[in-house]
């Protein structure tokens, strides 16, 4: 089970995150557990690999929102790369971002189940 001070150590401003949330720790983490889970990150890989920018960044941008309001710091800069250029519908290779990110948010997840 994850931990405030787990978050803390993989650099995640908790007490930002945690001020969204009205100092509810348990609600905190079951935010952050269920965006961690969130079918975003799949679906963004999806549209990427079929080249649907105008889907990808919706993804993109839904993704951000939600790791910036939990204050979860090493995924909002993984996401913040991908935010310009898929607005700019920029055709490039997105894989190398997008392994990035899954494997910053698996990383989390390899702390909750630990």
């Amino acid at each position: 089970m994850m931990t405030l001070d787990d978050l803390r150590a993989m650099g995640v401003r908790v007490d930002e995150g945690l001020a969204r949330c009205l100092d509810n720790e348990e609600f905190y983490l079951k935010m952050v557990d269920k965006c961690l889970n969130d079918s975003n990150f799949e679906e963004l890989g999806r549209t990427l690999d079929a080249g649907d920018l105008d889907q990808a960044f919706e993804y993109a941008h839904a993704i951000k929102g939600v790791v910036s309001n939990l204050a979860l710091t090493p995924l909002q800069d993984e996401i913040a790369g991908f935010i310009e250029p898929l607005r700019a519908r920029t055709r490039m290779d997105y894989s190398e971002m997008y392994a990035s990110l899954i494997r910053t948010r698996d990383e989390f997840i390899g702390t909750i189940t630990d």
